[in-house]
């Protein structure tokens, strides 16, 4: 069984996440969608409420699973019997930053990386952009799936 771990802060997820993880449900049997727990930065949305958009968009696939972890994806990868990492690219600035870790990540554990592009139509999307429009009052609902809901 072909599986995939696709990590992230997902703060909150966007539709270019949301488009790369339907993507990878054709290429593999199972996407792991991991949020990793970071106790340095500063969110938005709690975990709990990023793992419930995720879980609602994608509440009718059961191809996708969600989880929490803490430390090195890789170490989590083998924790969890996981061979892939799958991980989506905007732009040149992303390849080059996600190279370097994926390279750091195979070095340390038998864990490829598989890169998607991104759909041109969400290409310009990013958390942080998504943050900052909800921050500012404006239509943040053009650039996430439905689940997502600010009160």
């Amino acid at each position: 069984m072909k599986k995939a771990l696709f990590p992230g802060s997902f703060d909150p997820i966007t539709l270019g996440h949301y488009d790369i993880i339907q993507r990878g449900v054709h290429l593999f049997d199972e996407v792991i969608v991991a949020i990793g727990i970071n106790a340095e930065k500063k969110y938005m949305f709690s975990l709990e409420q990023r793992k419930q958009f995720i879980e609602e968009a994608f509440k009718d696939e059961p191809k996708v699973r969600v989880v929490t972890y803490k430390g090195l994806t890789v170490d989590f990868c083998k924790e969890i019997g996981v061979d892939f990492i799958l991980r989506g690219l905007r732009n040149p600035a992303d390849f080059e930053f996600e190279k370097a870790i994926a390279h750091t990540n195979r070095d340390l554990a038998p864990v490829e990386t598989v890169f998607l592009l991104t759909a041109a139509s969400t290409s310009y999307i990013s958390s942080s952009i998504v943050r900052d429009v909800i921050r500012n009052h404006g239509d943040y609902t053009k650039l996430v799936p439905k689940s997502v809901k600010v009160r």
